[in-house]
């Protein structure tokens, strides 16, 4: 199988379906440029989603595999349940969809994708769920401008909310839905009522993960992981990643995972005081 390597996937891109993953003369070039990550609740494996498809890599295995045969560049990406995933991006061009995917639901474990809603309308960046609640970031195509939209009933529809800034990552309080910690590009900020009104916190940027209530993570630019026991009013450097984080997820207490820039990706079952490879690109 063969690829076309993809544009860059700033949020502003003007992007188009040439621009979105597909077949050309080229090598499979094998996961780049990392989105998001998960561990599928069925089976234990994780997954990488990424700008040149979606792998997956068993539980013992250190080489993550593509998914279906497919390269759909899967830009906002969550796990919601056991072979569930929630997802959004740019098509596979051999694929008859609108370049921005809007929300996009997969019940077989990434094997195939189905429409929820927004189709040619929104390209989300940032994608989190719990129960019903979705959150989205991302940008609308008719504008190229960004947002972050929140949904009831699991992405069929939506409410638009105005972020403070930019947002890179955020995190939903596993204890209330309406309780979120996003990140911009300068700083975090909290919200109380799912994004009608902010307050900064006194952090800096960073990829954030909130596992249980007590325990809210983030990895700053540099690799460094902090925890957080109180909402992110204060903060504990806990370890290192040892290099730039692309992406960053949860999966139980402890149990965190990174994804750094040359697609490494790295597991910790301690909260993030030492780090392990899990998968290798």
């Amino acid at each position: 199988m063969t690829v076309a390597l993809l544009a860059s996937c700033g949020s502003g891109d003007d992007e188009t379906e040439s621009e979105a993953a597909g077949p050309a003369k080229r090598g499979d070039p094998g996961p780049i440029h990392v989105h998001g990550l998960g561990i599928n609740p069925a089976d234990g494996a994780l997954f990488v989603a990424t700008h040149t498809g979606l792998f997956r890599a068993a539980e013992g295995e250190r080489q993550a595999n593509r998914v279906a045969g497919r390269f759909q560049d899967t830009m906002g990406f969550t796990v919601v349940g056991g072979d569930r995933f929630l997802g959004s991006g740019h098509p596979d061009l051999r694929e008859e969809l609108p370049s921005f995917l809007g929300l996009i639901e997969s019940r077989d474990a990434g094997k195939t994708w189905r429409p929820v809603s927004l189709l040619g309308k929104r390209d989300f960046h940032v994608l989190e769920a719990t129960g019903e609640r979705v959150y989205g970031f991302g940008s609308d195509f008719k504008t190229r401008e960004t947002g972050l939209l929140v949904s009831d009933d699991g992405g069929r529809s939506w409410d638009e909310r105005t972020p403070p800034e930019a947002l890179l990552s955020l995190a939903i309080d596993p204890d209330d839905q309406d309780r979120i910690v996003v990140s911009g590009e300068e700083r975090l900020y909290t919200s109380t009522d799912s994004g009608q009104g902010w307050r900064p916190v006194d952090a800096e940027s960073s990829l954030l993960a909130w596992p249980t209530p007590g325990q809210l993570f983030a990895v700053s630019s540099n690799g460094a992981v902090s925890r957080s026991g109180d909402v992110g009013r204060t903060w504990e450097e806990v370890g290192k990643v040892g290099g730039q984080p692309a992406a960053f997820e949860s999966s139980g207490p402890e149990e965190l995972y990174v994804a750094l820039h040359d697609g490494t990706i790295k597991r910790s079952t301690d909260g993030g005081r030492s780090w392990v490879v899990r998968s290798s690109p």
